[in-house]
């Protein structure tokens, strides 16, 4: 008996000897009057053991058959799903398997087959989180992950994610290159899909900050900071109206670190499970089956259901902005200089003061090329370099040698050895 079954004896016990009222044994036991009678009916057939229930020590009718469980734990022996923890396999089971069962039941069955270890539960110490913004869009965590995402099985990929703070909603994509260019594709599709944020928080890379250069035996703290030029990606950001936030460590940007702890645990292995080898199929699987995932399991409501996205006005290119951009002067011909090749802006698009101005040129995402003057763009064609012609050099004169330079014959015939000696020369 357990002590409550026992203590349910002694009140029923009293109640039968008439030491309290079945009124006050009701009370004491939580049931109606009713109740009491019955079980004082059923003390005196069955006796102490009436307190116990009927179905203790049997097995539930519930109960999940021992061959099933048996197929289960025969399932998750395979390669394939190496390393897969309860929560996942449960899920694959029913998926794939058609077998139904708990998260628990999964974690006893793979206990009980060499499959998981039970870990023994740690207090740890309290950490008091920051408290999510209440409206998406207000802030969205922005990071790159190099990892092993296809276990070998094909390339090396880069998974870069964007991440709401307030709802938790995840948008992202495999990429060969943590590049400014593959950064600015994504960025390109987020702000297509939801609008402009009001703000991104990434680290400190130095795709979204420019490093200030000092010198070794140069302490930077005896030195005023100094403002350095923004990397391409903090330009287009600040074109497109949106602030950019940089983290000072990697715990601040927890919520998008954390998503990429789940993501090397789960994505890795449902790729695993669907044969995944290649770039195009892992992004296939992100976009169908993970984010999928994601938004159903991980996302929550925001604190205030109105949306901080702020929508692209025609005032904002993507394309322009989204670009690399750099400042190049126009000659005397009105040709300029790029990327070691030479263009030509055409005749119907000079005007006065453009000889020797400054004009923007875009090398976007496309690979064209868009020169920009003021508000205008200027029509430019690609023209031949001119050959430097060469100069004819006068042919050396070639100096006559000296009797005792390299190459004189004065001591053709002459042999120290068969020479006379010196006082012989003398006499």
């Amino acid at each position: 008996m357990t002590q409550a079954e026992r203590d349910r004896l002694i009140a029923l016990k009293k109640a039968k000897k008439k030491l309290m009222k079945q009124c006050e044994a009701a009370e004491e036991l939580g049931v109606s009057v009713r109740h009491v009678r019955r079980l004082l009916g059923r003390l005196k057939e069955a006796g102490d053991k009436s307190v116990i229930h009927g179905l203790k020590g049997k097995p539930s009718k519930r109960r999940i058959g021992e061959a099933i469980e048996t197929e289960a734990v025969k399932i998750l022996s395979a390669d394939v799903y190496r390393g897969f923890g309860p929560t996942l396999a449960a899920e694959y089971l029913r998926k794939k398997h058609g077998i139904e069962a708990s998260k628990e039941t999964v974690r006893k069955w793979m206990i009980q087959g060499k499959l998981w270890r039970a870990k023994r539960e740690r207090v740890k110490e309290v950490h008091l989180w920051r408290p999510r913004r209440s409206r998406r869009g207000e802030l969205v965590q922005w990071d790159a992950s190099e990892h092993d995402w296809l276990e070998g099985r094909g390339e090396k990929l880069y998974l870069i994610s964007m991440i709401d703070d307030a709802t938790s909603r995840l948008w992202a994509r495999f990429v060969r290159h943590d590049s400014t260019e593959e950064n600015m594709k994504l960025l390109w599709s987020y702000l297509e899909k939801f609008g402009r944020p009001v703000a991104f928080y990434t680290d400190k890379a130095s795709l979204f900050q420019t490093a200030g250069k000092r010198r070794r035996d140069e302490p930077g703290v005896d030195q005023d900071p100094r403002e350095m030029p923004p990397t391409q990606i903090d330009r287009a950001l600040r074109e497109l109206g949106i602030t950019w936030i940089g983290a000072h460590s990697a715990p601040a940007k927890g919520r998008v670190e954390r998503s990429f702890e789940t993501a090397q645990d789960r994505l890795v292995k449902g790729m695993r499970v669907a044969g995944v080898k290649t770039i195009e199929q892992a992004n296939r699987y992100l976009e169908q089956d993970y984010l999928v995932w994601w938004e159903r399991e991980r996302t929550v409501p925001p604190a205030r259901t109105d949306d901080a996205h702020r929508p692209l006005e025609k005032s904002h290119s993507l394309a322009a902005s989204l670009s690399h951009v750099e400042t190049r002067q126009v000659r005397n011909d009105y040709t300029l200089r790029w990327d070691g090749k030479l263009y030509q802006i055409e005749r119907r698009a000079v005007t006065a003061g453009l000889r020797r101005a400054n004009v923007r040129v875009e090398q976007r995402l496309d690979g064209s090329l868009a020169v920009r003057y003021g508000e205008r763009y200027l029509p430019i064609r690609e023209c031949a370099v001119a050959a430097k012609p060469k100069i004819a050099r006068p042919a050396k004169a070639v100096k006559k040698r000296r009797g005792r330079g390299p190459g004189s014959d004065w001591n053709r015939n002459f042999d120290l050895k068969k020479s006379p000696k010196i006082w012989q020369a003398i006499g």
